[in-house]
C-alpha cells in the first residue's frame, strides 16, 4: 500500500498555532462525482476551495493520502498496521491527528488504533461523513473542521484529550466505547456505556472528568494481529450444526459470543458441551451482551451460572468491535495465555473498572 503527503499551511504568513496531520484512507468523506458521473477520490490539495474557513483554524496540516482509498467494508489490520505506522512516523512533529475514515468499520479501526498506540499522549480524532464533502448538504466539513479544532486543542503544553476518539455528529466519544447505529442520520454514532468526551456547539464543551489523562510513557505501537478470532451470535433457535461448524474453524483462537442480557445463553446440553470442548482445546471464549448499554454479570442469572462452570472470560461492557480487535491484537502479540489474562484489564478505558 502506498500514500501520498502534501503540506497545507493555513496560517501563512504567520507561524501556525499547531500542527496536524490528516490521513485519509477512503470512505465517503472524501468522494467527489467525476466526468461521467461515477464516485471518485476527492483531490486534496484542493480542500481549501472547498473548505475556505480551513484557514481560519491556523494550522500546518500534512494531509497523509492513500493511493487507493479503502472502503471501510474492505479495511483489514493491513491496513490498521499502515495509520499505526504513520502516526508512529509523524509523533514527533504533529500535535494531533485526524483519521478520516469510511463509517461502517470506523468503530474497529478505532478500537485497534486505541490499543496499538501504547504511551499515546495526543488526540487521534476518527472521522468521516454520511454525505461526501461537495454534496450540499454535506456532514462532512463540520465534522473535519471540529475534527481538527479537537485535535489541535491543547492546555498548559498538553492536549485537551489525549485519547483515540471518534467524532461524529456533534458528539466526541472514546473511540473503543463507540459504535455504529445509523446508517441514514448525521448522529451515526453513539457511545451506551461511557459518558461522551465532549459536545460540540457554539463552543466545545469538553467533558474532562472522563477524558484520560494518566502519565502516559513513550509511543509504542504495537502491530501484530492473528485474525483467528470469530463472533458466534446466539439467536432462539440456533442448532448444534451451525455452533459446531464455528468453534471448529481451522485456526480459531477466541471467540466473541455475544449472548443474550447480562450474559446469559441456553443451557442445552449440546451447547454447554460444545463450549467446554472448545475451551479445553485452547480456544479463549468472552462472553460479551448482545445489548448496546449495560454490562454482562455473569452468574446473575441461572442461565449463565453454566458458562462460569466451563470457563468463559466476562469482559463486563466491551464492545463487540473492541474486543475482537483487542484479541486480535493479544493473540499476535503475546502467547495465548497472556491474551487471555490481559483482555479481561482495561488497556485504553474500554472496559468499566469495578
Amino acid at each position: 500500500m502506498s500514500f501520498k503527503t502534501i503540506s497545507i499551511n493555513t496560517a501563512i504568513p504567520n507561524d501556525p498555532r499547531s500542527r496536524v496531520a490528516l490521513i485519509y484512507t477512503g470512505g465517503t468523506f472524501g468522494m467527489v462525482h467525476g466526468a461521467d458521473g461515477s464516485l471518485v477520490p476527492f483531490d486534496f490539495s484542493l480542500i481549501l476551495e472547498h473548505l475556505p474557513t480551513l484557514r481560519n483554524l491556523k494550522l500546518d496540516i500534512t494531509v497523509v493520502s492513500f493511493d487507493d482509498p479503502i472502503d471501510s467494508s474492505n479495511i483489514e489490520p493491513r491496513h490498521w498496521q499502515l495509520i499505526g505506522t504513520i502516526i508512529q512516523d509523524l509523533y514527533e512533529r504533529c500535535d494531533g491527528f485526524v483519521v478520516l475514515h469510511g463509517t461502517d468499520t470506523m468503530a474497529f479501526t478505532a478500537s485497534a488504533l486505541s490499543f496499538m498506540l501504547r504511551g499515546l499522549a495526543k488526540p487521534v480524532i476518527f472521522t468521516g461523513a454520511q454525505l461526501p464533502i461537495t454534496e450540499t448538504r454535506s456532514d462532512a466539513r463540520e465534522n473535519l473542521i471540529t475534527a481538527l479544532e479537537i485535535a489541535s486543542a491543547g492546555k498548559d503544553g498538553k492536549a485537551v484529550v489525549p485519547e483515540v476518539c471518534i467524532y461524529f455528529g456533534n458528539e466526541l466519544m472514546r473511540g473503543n466505547r463507540a459504535r455504529k447505529v445509523e446508517s441514514t442520520h448525521f448522529d451515526a454514532f453513539r457511545s451506551d456505556n461511557y459518558p461522551l468526551l465532549a459536545k460540540a456547539g457554539v463552543t466545545i464543551s469538553y467533558n474532562a472528568a472522563y477524558i484520560d489523562y494518566r502519565v502516559k510513557g513513550e509511543l509504542q505501537v504495537l502491530n501484530q494481529f492473528n485474525t483467528g478470532v470469530s463472533i458466534l451470535k446466539l439467536f432462539p433457535g440456533i442448532n448444534e450444526a451451525t455452533v459446531s461448524s464455528i468453534l471448529n474453524t481451522p485456526g480459531l483462537k477466541a471467540v466473541v459470543l455475544e449472548t443474550y442480557g447480562s450474559g446469559n445463553a441456553t443451557t442445552a446440553a449440546w451447547f454447554t458441551e460444545l463450549l467446554k470442548s472448545a475451551i479445553d482445546r485452547g480456544i479463549l471464549v468472552l462472553n460479551i451482551s448482545q445489548c448496546v448499554g449495560g454490562m454482562v454479570m455473569q452468574g446473575k442469572y441461572e442461565t449463565s451460572r453454566h458458562l462460569i462452570d466451563v470457563g468463559f472470560s466476562s469482559v463486563r461492557d466491551m464492545t463487540t468491535e473492541s474486543a475482537v480487535t483487542k484479541l486480535m491484537l493479544l493473540l499476535g502479540e503475546s502467547r495465548h495465555l497472556e491474551a487471555e489474562s490481559e483482555v479481561q484489564k482495561s488497556w485504553a478505558g474500554e472496559i468499566t473498572e469495578v
